[in-house]
């Protein structure tokens, strides 16, 4: 299956790459998450508590980050296990740009390509995609108030400063992490099987 998707942030570019790179903001938006932890700077391992009708299970899964463009995009792998619930595996790229209608804000921008196996994918293709529908309007609303918190609208950003990039450690493993799961949780609810 496929799935692609947008949503317009009313924070800076800057200011949501921020924040999806700091694994406490992520782990409060993201529906279900229990951990998140980095092996290195482009590997990590997630654990999500997951509920799809009577299909209920903890996924751990291990995500790889390639093709990584900060703060712009990156390819996401991720190959999750939820034991005799299922498995769901996949890529993902994703994007972050400035709002093509010009107000201010960023968009982000998320394809995916998975599939998914076991008692999950076994759920009603109508209960899976109401649940697909919640899950992802749970992020984003829980991301947009966690970004208002850390950013109230009256808020004018402070201008960026130039840091070489070998300053900066690489943050894509937390970008990743945030869209991963959230897209992990639709993967596993919009598709019929492997």
């Amino acid at each position: 299956m496929e799935l692609q998707g947008t949503r317009d942030l009313h924070v800076t570019r800057q200011q949501a790459w921020d924040a999806l790179i700091d694994p406490a903001v992520l782990q409060r938006c993201i529906p279900g998450c229990e951990s998140m932890v980095a092996a290195d700077s482009t590997h990590f391992d997630a654990v999500l508590a997951l509920r799809i009708g009577p299909v209920a299970a903890k996924f751990k899964g291990k995500m790889e980050l390639r093709d990584i463009v900060p703060p712009d995009s990156a390819t996401i792998t991720f190959d999750g296990q939820g034991g005799v619930a299922g498995f769901g595996k996949g890529e993902s790229q994703v994007r972050l740009s400035d709002r093509a209608d010009g107000a201010s804000g960023c968009t982000l921008h998320y394809t995916v390509q998975a599939s998914v196996g076991g008692k999950v994918a076994q759920v009603g293709q109508r209960l899976i995609d109401g649940a697909a529908r919640s899950l992802a309007e749970g992020f984003f609303k829980r991301f947009d108030e966690e970004m208002q918190t850390l950013h109230p609208p009256s808020e004018t950003p402070p201008p960026v400063a130039a840091v070489p990039a070998k300053a900066r450690p690489l943050p894509w493993p937390w970008i990743a992490a945030a869209v991963v799961a959230v897209l992990i949780l639709l993967w596993m609810m919009r598709s019929h099987g492997a």
